[in-house]
């Protein structure tokens, strides 16, 4: 498989090249573009990049079977993103709330 850049790309590219990698099966790729922009970004985002990373790693383990790891992550990601969510913080076009309902269908939590 072709390799992600670890280049921070802006926050709008950032999200569309994570959700095109989510859709093609690759979430640990969406997971390592998403890092790469927390690690660029400005502090007061970083919980909204984090949780998004870690809700790819929860797909990425329950893709492996690892129902225990995927539903830890998932919880992880979907806490960050519920405590930005609350915040006034640019969330680039995204509903949250939506994101975290979708992984929970993917991931089977039935939250």
């Amino acid at each position: 498989m072709e390799p992600v850049s670890e280049e921070p790309l802006p926050p709008g590219e950032t999200l569309v090249s994570a959700r095109n990698l989510v859709e093609a099966g690759r979430p640990f790729a969406a997971h390592e573009v998403l890092e790469a922009r927390w690690k660029a970004g400005p502090a007061q985002e970083r919980n909204l990049w984090q949780g998004l990373a870690q809700i790819c790693v929860a797909l990425t383990h329950a893709a492996r079977g690892n129902s225990v790891g995927a539903l830890r992550l998932f919880e992880r990601g979907a806490a960050r993103l519920e405590e930005y969510g609350s915040g006034e913080g640019p969330t680039y076009g995204l509903d949250l709330s939506a994101v975290v309902r979708c992984a929970q269908d993917r991931i089977g939590t039935g939250g």
